[in-house]
């Protein structure tokens, strides 16, 4: 099961279809960003794939030359925005692909707006989520729920988004779900990071994309940058390690491109030199955009990491997270919080994993804490998010408790060499997910916790699952999914979300969803439920 190879097949196929001859792919907001993830500009242009146009644009020129490769959600908008193209069509055929179902009665309303029949076909192709991984995929929403209910839109988004996954995939699936499926999300399991998670928490990933415009000295050709496994040979091998690993990884990528500089960097002294360097410049060119681009993203993830003191925070964090000392955990977040170094939203959640933690403690430190973040200067927006959490996370509304002392796990500092100032502090802790697929996979998960939908059941064992997070899935569960795939021969995991998080990303949905973003615009708040 391979989510990314399921929507580039779908794309394929449809340049495949329109026959040779130059081409323009017209697409909509959203099938943009879900082509963009899976193929390269260059890649499509191969494909006789000259131009990329938006059906809501106003500004297109006629180009009768040119055949129309239509790739649309099946949205009203999108059918209207078609209806009035084929009225005054602008190219010579059109070759219309929905990602998704789209009804009769619309199938009829473009067949009487087509009246120069410039229509060549009309098909479903449901690559109608965004492939961010080969098993990992999400729907890019926010403000899913309403409190504790669905946003009444974002439920038919998630049905239609999750419908077409299993249809790419050609999967019926039995279903199970969580019968306790009250915000359940759990702000301790991202305390783990990879490569792709850290930058996804200090950056910012976006449809594989990195703003790097606020990197002091950024060049650039450099303030956005594109991390894709599909097209980076160093990010498909190195995303799922932690930020340790990829100092050395850097260091020898770095080693490896000095040993292939061509020799033009010296000196072009013969014609066989010259010969040698153009004949490897395209090589060498790839390459140095690679080892520039990770450069710079460690490198900034390196200063943050110093800056914040991350490492010191998240030892602490995993503290909090896996063991169950009340007494060194409470010395250890008071002195954090006394540190001027320490950012504000670090601070919050040093104390928001200490009140999850330690919520029903007898000597609870939490109002002492809150204190001290008012000393700090923390906006009051940001205190109110801890008891935020609490209400969104905590005991009473727990299904299932993820903080207990059979988690405790001995945390180890170690080294690395070759690389100055990076120490890997990283714990084995994992997401409630990995106990939850463990169970699924031996056959064991409950009934009463997970019942099926319907009177069916599965009595063998499953061999491929999907998992759909409401609310938002997080990359340490898709490292936690990308374990379990190499583990467990013959088992195939896809995991999805309706979105994925980072902290800022996730503790809005809390804040929305527990009704204490009362100063965000009105009604603007995003409101999040994580099931």
């Amino acid at each position: 099961m391979n989510v990314t190879l399921a929507v580039k097949q779908y794309v394929s196929k449809m340049i495949e279809n329109s026959g040779p001859g130059m081409k323009v792919l017209l697409m909509d907001r959203e099938t943009t960003s879900i082509v963009s993830v899976v193929y390269t500009q260059s890649e499509i242009l191969q494909k006789e794939v000259y131009l990329f146009e938006r059906i809501d644009s106003q500004n297109r020129d006629s180009m009768k030359h040119l055949k129309a490769i239509c790739y649309l959600r099946p949205t009203k908008e999108n059918v209207e925005h078609l209806i009035q193209e084929l009225r005054r069509p602008k190219y010579s055929v059109y070759f219309i692909y929905f990602s998704n179902v789209i009804s009769k009665s619309e199938i009829k309303a473009l067949a009487e707006a087509d009246e120069q029949e410039v229509v060549a076909e009309v098909q479903e192709f449901y690559g109608d989520f965004i492939a961010a991984n080969p098993h990992l995929f999400s729907l890019n929403l926010q403000g899913i729920s309403r409190g504790r209910s669905w946003e009444p839109s974002m439920l038919s988004r998630c049905t239609q988004g999750l419908t077409s996954v299993l249809l790419a995939l050609k999967k019926c699936p039995m279903i199970r779900y969580q019968l306790s499926s009250d915000m359940s999300k759990r702000l301790a399991e991202s305390v783990k990071w990879t490569y792709q998670a850290m930058v996804h928490e200090l950056l910012g990933l976006n449809n594989n994309r990195i703003d790097l415009s606020r990197v002091p000295g950024i060049s650039k050709d450099l303030r956005e940058v594109v991390l894709s496994a599909e097209n980076d040979e160093f990010y498909a091998n190195n995303l799922y390690l932690n930020f340790g690993e990829i100092g050395t990884n850097i260091k020898n990528l770095m080693e490896d491109f000095q040993k292939k500089k061509p020799k033009e960097q010296q000196k072009l002294e013969s014609i066989s030199d010259m010969k040698a360097f153009v004949d490897n410049y395209p090589q060498f060119k790839k390459m140095s955009g690679t080892v520039s681009k990770h450069v710079t993203v460690v490198g900034e993830l390196s200063r943050l990491v110093s800056e914040r003191q991350l490492m010191e925070v998240s030892e602490v964090e995993q503290d909090l997270a896996c063991q169950n000392d009340h007494s060194n955990a409470q010395q250890n977040v008071r002195r954090l919080l006394q540190n001027p170094r320490l950012s504000e939203l670090d601070a919050v959640r040093l104390v928001m994993l200490y009140a999850l933690r330690y919520e029903r403690h007898s000597s609870s430190i939490l109002p002492s804490l809150m204190d001290e973040l008012s000393r700090r200067g923390v906006s009051e927006r940001h205190r109110r998010m801890v008891q935020a959490v609490v209400e969104y996370g905590g005991k009473r509304v727990r299904g299932s408790d993820l903080i207990t002392p059979t988690d405790a796990v001995a945390i180890t500092k170690q080294f690395l060499k070759g690389l100055k100032g990076v120490e890997n502090v990283y714990t084995q802790h994992q997401p409630l997910l990995h106990d939850t697929l463990d169970q699924l996979i031996k056959g064991r998960l409950k009934d009463s916790q997970f019942p099926y939908l319907g009177a069916s059941t599965l009595r063998d064992r499953p061999q491929d699952i999907i998992v759909f997070i409401i609310g938002g899935a997080t990359y340490e569960e898709a490292l936690t999914v990308y374990n379990l795939n190499r583990s467990t021969p013959g088992v195939r995991i896809v995991l999805g979300g309706s979105t994925i998080h980072n902290t800022k990303s996730f503790l809005e949905e809390v804040m929305a969803a527990t009704g204490h973003s009362s100063d965000r615009t009105q009604g603007g708040g995003r409101h999040g439920n994580r099931r």
